[in-house]
């Protein structure tokens, strides 16, 4: 069972919940099959009302991933396995990976080491957010949105964390060079891991470059327009100042420059759609993935027409806009 990417909550609009803990967990000597232990995790990840949504959305799969992980069993294990009995040494780390888990909620990415997108693996730690985004079901369609027979050759992922969507733009447009952009050194780091990882035997990690930015700061405008980027795209910062200051603490263990957007959550769009005007190709879109501010996009953003995509679960968090918008735009 690879975990589904799943998306930070689109916050933004509702406060989160206050935060519960568990001080300590109760006796688990009489587990004895991975089966049980499950029935067990889920009652504890209920009674400590863990935060959801950075591996996947719901208390089942996320135990069974984290258990299977440091079991050292095939994600792909049928059911058969819950049956299976555990020896002491493999009891005692289930109780303690739940125990990081649940009673200290550390965020079961960074217990794993790994994240799961558009079926590739990723490394993440404590550097950077765990990667989650809407761009994993979107990036194959972006293509679309450009003039039919267009092949990408230059794409930018700005505020690109550990790297994971950069690579994935490179994976689905094999003709692209693709730009890795973030202002911190320490996420890079990270990305640079994945970048390697995904680069052997022609891997699509090859052709992504990273660079340390404020937005596209590093990145000036090309000599001529038609050199620009043919697809610019972005995950940033989204959340209102106000909104991290509350947020539970699996969120608040991520690096608080990825989830913080500035007073209204908007601190890093307005820039980056400035800067995309003087760096996109003619034919080029910008596409930003902004959670819970879609009203607040529609309303300041209004000149440049933006385009809701549409997403499985119907959220639709992601607008895009087309280069002739932004190049007269005067926001």
């Amino acid at each position: 069972m690879k975990p589904a990417a799943k998306k930070r909550p689109a916050g933004a609009t509702a406060a989160p919940k206050p935060a519960a803990g568990l001080s300590a967990l109760p006796p688990t000597s009489q587990l004895a099959t991975l089966g049980a232990w499950m029935e067990f995790a889920e009652e504890v990840y209920a009674k400590g009302r863990l935060a959801l949504g950075q591996v996947t959305d719901n208390a089942h799969d996320e135990a069974l991933y984290l258990f299977l992980r440091t079991l050292d069993w095939p994600l792909e294990s049928d059911e058969s396995v819950l049956d299976r009995p555990l020896a002491p040494a493999q009891r005692i780390a289930l109780r303690e990976v739940l125990h990081a888990r649940a009673v200290k909620r550390v965020p079961a990415a960074y217990l794993t080491k790994e994240a799961w997108l558009g079926g590739l693996r990723f490394h993440v730690d404590e550097r950077v957010i765990i990667p989650r985004s809407y761009f994993v079901e979107l990036i194959p369609a972006l293509s679309e949105l450009l003039p039919e027979g267009t092949v990408v050759r230059r794409a930018v992922d700005v505020c690109t964390g550990s790297g994971c969507l950069a690579i994935l733009l490179a994976k689905h447009h094999p003709e692209a060079r693709v730009d890795g952009v973030d202002l911190s050194p320490a996420a890079l780091e990270v990305a640079a891991i994945n970048v390697q990882a995904h680069s052997a035997k022609g891997g699509p990690g090859r052709r992504v470059r990273l660079h340390r930015s404020d937005v596209l700061d590093a990145l000036p405008p090309p000599a001529r327009p038609e050199e620009g980027y043919d697809l610019i795209i972005s995950n940033p910062p989204y959340e209102p100042s106000a909104h991290v200051d509350k947020q539970d603490p699996e969120f608040a263990a991520e690096p608080r420059m990825a989830h913080d957007g500035g007073a209204d959550g908007l601190v890093i769009v307005r820039k980056l759609l400035r800067q995309a005007r003087e760096r996109i190709a003619p034919h080029g879109v910008v596409a930003v993935e902004i959670g819970g501010l879609r009203k607040a996009v529609n309303r300041e953003f209004a000149a440049l027409d933006p385009v809701w995509l549409a997403t499985e679960d119907g959220s639709d968090c992601v607008f895009f806009v087309r280069a002739e918008k932004l190049r007269a735009w005067r926001g």
